[in-house]
C-alpha cells in the first residue's frame, strides 16, 4: 500500500477488507496505536473501549471470512461525540453533572453503525453539553487542533474534528446546532456534513436545541461521508422529527454546465475580520467551478445578521428549557462558559421566541422559495479565518466577535444540507474551508459536488511530523 491506512478513503479500506488483504483486527490495531501515540497531546478521545473494539473487529472478520461482504462499513472503526448514547457506556457530555451516567440503550445512530458491522472505538471530546467552550475546568481537557496544538478546533464536535484530521479514526459522528460539525471540519481540515433536518435520527443524543440540532459525520472525504450517511439515514419512530422520505444517496457524476451556483462573496469582503487568504482561496475555488462550466453568480445573501439572531434566540430558549432544572439544583457544577451561555435563555419571553419562530419561517421561505429555485447550490464561507489561538479566549463568554466568526447557523435555521470542505492551508499551516449548501433533501448532490471539488482543492494530508512539532501549548481559560 502506497499510503498509510489512516490516509485511505473508506472505499479503499472496504476493498482491502473484502479481498482479505487486511483484517479488521489489524485495521483496528492501527488506529488504536495512533490513539496511544497522539491522543495524550490532542485530547480528542476521552474514552477508548479496547475490549469492545477488538470484539467488534473479530465479529467483522468472521462476517468477511464467510465470503459475504457485509456492508460498506463492515470492519471499519468509528467513534462518537460524547453526547451519543452507547448501551452500558458512559455518556458524560464532557460535564461534571454527567460523570456517573451510563446509557440504558444505544442511540439510533450507534445502533445503525453497529448493525452495519462498523467497529466502535470510543467517545470523543466535546464542549460541555455541546455548548460551553474550550475550558480546563471540566472533567476532561479540551481537544486541540492537530495542525497546531496551541489552536482551537472549531466548535463542540472538537474531538471529532481533531481525531479525523490526526488519523486516529476514519469516521466520527458529531452534532451541529449552530455549526458544530462544520466548524471543526473547517478548522481541522476535514469534511463535515450537516444533513437536511430530519434525515438522521437524534434519538439517544443529548439535546441542545430540539429544532436546530442535527447529527452527521466528519470524515476525510466526501464519498466517505456518503457511505456513513447511507448507513445512518432514515426514518426512526424513536425520533418523530425524522422524515419518512427515503433519499437516493447513490453517487452521480456532476455535470457542471447544468448547474447555477450562488456565491455571496460580500460576506467575506464586507467583514473586516476576514482573512485575505480565505478570500483568495475561495476565489480560486470559484475559478475551478467556472472553468468546469458551472455558472457561478455573485448574489446578496439577505439579512445574514437576522439568520444569526434568529438562530441564537431559538437556541438560547431551547437550551435553557433543557437545562432549567439542573441550573436551579446544580448550577455550581456547570463550567463557567456553559453557565454563561445557557442562563440568558431564562430572559427570553414567549413573545420574543414566537417572533424568532415567525422570522425563521420567513427566512427559510426566502432561501428555499426564492434563492434555491434559481440555483442548485450555494457556495458559502465556513468561518472567516483559520483556527484561533487558545489565548484569544477570555475568562468569560462571549469572546470577541472575530475570534470564532463562523458562518454556519443560517442552515440550522433553515434545515438545508451543508457540507464543509477543506480549501488548503494558510502560510501559518492552518486549514481553511468552505461550505456547499443545497436544496432541502438534495443531500446527494451536495456530496457529489463536494467529491468533484476535492479533486481540484487537493487538501494536503496532515503529517505525523506536524503533530509532533513542539508548539507553545497554553492553558485554556474558562
Amino acid at each position: 500500500m502506497s499510503k498509510a491506512l489512516h490516509l485511505l478513503p473508506l472505499a479503499e479500506l472496504a476493498r482491502l477488507l473484502q479481498q482479505k488483504l487486511l483484517t479488521s483486527v489489524a485495521l483496528t490495531e492501527h488506529f488504536l496505536q495512533r490513539i496511544d501515540r497522539f491522543n495524550p497531546t490532542l485530547n480528542a478521545f476521552i474514552q477508548v473501549d479496547r475490549d469492545r473494539a477488538y470484539r467488534d473487529a473479530r465479529r467483522a472478520d468472521d462476517i468477511l471470512a464467510k465470503g459475504t461482504h457485509g456492508s460498506p462499513l463492515t470492519g471499519i472503526p468509528y467513534a462518537l461525540k460524547d453526547i451519543f448514547d452507547v448501551e452500558s457506556e458512559p455518556t458524560t457530555c464532557h460535564s461534571h453533572l454527567m460523570l456517573q451516567h451510563r446509557a440504558a440503550r444505544s442511540s439510533t445512530v450507534a445502533s445503525r453503525l453497529a448493525a452495519s458491522g462498523a467497529v466502535y472505538l470510543g467517545k470523543l471530546a466535546t464542549h460541555e453539553f455541546a455548548l460551553g467552550g474550550p475550558s480546563d475546568e471540566l472533567p476532561f481537557p479540551p481537544a486541540r487542533n492537530p495542525w497546531n496544538t496551541a489552536h482551537f478546533t472549531g466548535a463542540s464536535s472538537s474531538g471529532a474534528g481533531a481525531a479525523v484530521a490526526a488519523g486516529l479514526v476514519p469516521i466520527a459522528l458529531g452534532s451541529d446546532t449552530s455549526g458544530s460539525i462544520r466548524g471543526p471540519a473547517c478548522l481541522c481540515g476535514v469534511v463535515g456534513f450537516k444533513p437536511t433536518y430530519g434525515v438522521v435520527s437524534r434519538a439517544g443524543v443529548f439535546p441542545l436545541s430540539w429544532t436546530l440540532d442535527h447529527c452527521g459525520p466528519l470524515t476525510r472525504f466526501s464519498d466517505d461521508t456518503r457511505r456513513v450517511l447511507q448507513a445512518i439515514a432514515g426514518y426512526d419512530p424513536a425520533d418523530p422529527t425524522t422524515v419518512t422520505r427515503k433519499l437516493d444517496l447513490s453517487p452521480r457524476a456532476v455535470t457542471w454546465p447544468s448547474h447555477r451556483i450562488a456565491w455571496p462573496r460580500h460576506l467575506l469582503t464586507d467583514n473586516p475580520h476576514t482573512d485575505p487568504a480565505l478570500i483568495a482561496a475561495m476565489d480560486r475555488a470559484v475559478g475551478f467551478l467556472t472553468e468546469a462550466g458551472a455558472r457561478v453568480e455573485e448574489v446578496r445573501f439577505r439579512d445574514f445578521s437576522l439568520f444569526n439572531a434568529c438562530g441564537r434566540i431559538i437556541m438560547a430558549a431551547e437550551s435553557f428549557a433543557v437545562h432549567q432544572h439542573n441550573l436551579r439544583e446544580r448550577g455550581a457544577e456547570y463550567g463557567r462558559f456553559t453557565f454563561q451561555r445557557i442562563l440568558p435563555g431564562a430572559t427570553i419571553s414567549a413573545a420574543e421566541l414566537l417572533d424568532a419562530l415567525r422570522l425563521r419561517t420567513a427566512l427559510t421561505g426566502w432561501l428555499n422559495a426564492e434563492l434555491f429555485p434559481r440555483y442548485s447550490l450555494l457556495l458559502f464561507p465556513g468561518t472567516l479565518r483559520a483556527a484561533p489561538h487558545f489565548n484569544e479566549f477570555s475568562q468569560d463568554w462571549p469572546p470577541a466577535s472575530h475570534v470564532v466568526p463562523t458562518q454556519t447557523i443560517p442552515f440550522n435555521v433553515t434545515g438545508n444540507p451543508a457540507l464543509s470542505l477543506p480549501l488548503g492551508l494558510t502560510e501559518a499551516g492552518l486549514p481553511l474551508g468552505l461550505q456547499l449548501v443545497g436544496r432541502l433533501f438534495d443531500d446527494s448532490l451536495v456530496l457529489d459536488a463536494g467529491e468533484a471539488m476535492e479533486k481540484w482543492l487537493a487538501m494536503p494530508a496532515l503529517s505525523d511530523d506536524v503533530m509532533l512539532r513542539p508548539h507553545r501549548v497554553v492553558p485554556v481559560t474558562g
